[in-house]
């Protein structure tokens, strides 16, 4: 893992909110926003992500294919031998010629078609692997990706460090990182700077291509009785 190229980034102070809810817990949140780095000079911020190797569906297809490759095959080398086709073939001719192109089950099986059509160019144009984050390699050669749940355990261990933060949860998106934190002493304010400042930090040194924004968002815990 590497760091990226450091870059100047500035938060922006919001006030804190106080608020009474309906239970007559008073809480207290704030919340800043944070816009990733620039990419670094030569680094498009593209390439890098996996692509999923679809072994289902490709094996699904390749399956389906071969039966029915086989069977019309074996059909077509009956009727060169003056044999009769196969009852299923006939069948499906016969149905094919006399059905109209608007009758109910043409149109479902037209339909049905172009769903499986429609869903296998999908998976053929998308990489898939929503959950692994590509990450800048070190050298040309090398390719690197980290785990969504790996990179907010890292800014959640990072979080914990703040004084003041009692407890942290991170949901860690493509393009997002979301944290909620719960404060139990010290201003909002303060605390939600100091965890601007420490998970800006604990993104540069994730080494993502493209490095997520963050949300922070600070509260009191609720008061019992």
């Amino acid at each position: 893992m590497s760091e990226s190229q450091g870059t100047e980034t500035t938060t922006r102070r919001l006030p804190a909110v106080e608020k009474e809810t309906g239970t007559g817990l008073d809480q207290a949140a704030s919340a800043a926003a944070y816009e990733p780095p620039p990419a670094a000079a030569g680094d498009d911020g593209r390439g890098g992500r996996f692509w999923s190797v679809r072994r289902v569906p490709a094996g699904i297809v390749a399956l389906l294919l071969l039966i029915g490759a086989a069977a019309f095959l074996y059909d077509i080398a009956a009727v060169r031998a003056h044999r009769p086709a196969m009852h299923w073939r006939r069948e499906l001719a016969r149905q094919l010629a006399e059905r109209p192109l608007d009758d109910t089950w043409v149109l479902v099986g037209a339909g049905v078609t172009a769903a499986l059509g429609l869903w296998l160019i999908v998976l053929a144009v998308t990489p898939g692997l929503r959950k692994w984050l590509p990450m800048r390699p070190p050298h040309a050669d090398v390719r690197a990706v980290l785990h969504r749940d790996a990179a907010a355990l890292v800014l959640r261990d990072r979080a914990m460090e703040v004084s003041g933060v009692r407890s942290v949860r991170v949901r860690m998106r493509r393009r997002r990182a979301d944290v909620r934190a719960v404060s139990h002493f010290r201003e909002l304010d303060d605390v939600r700077a100091d965890l601007d400042l420490t998970l800006a930090d604990a993104i540069r040194g994730l080494g993502l291509t493209r490095p997520p924004g963050l949300s922070v968002h600070v509260a009191r815990p609720g008061r019992k009785g």
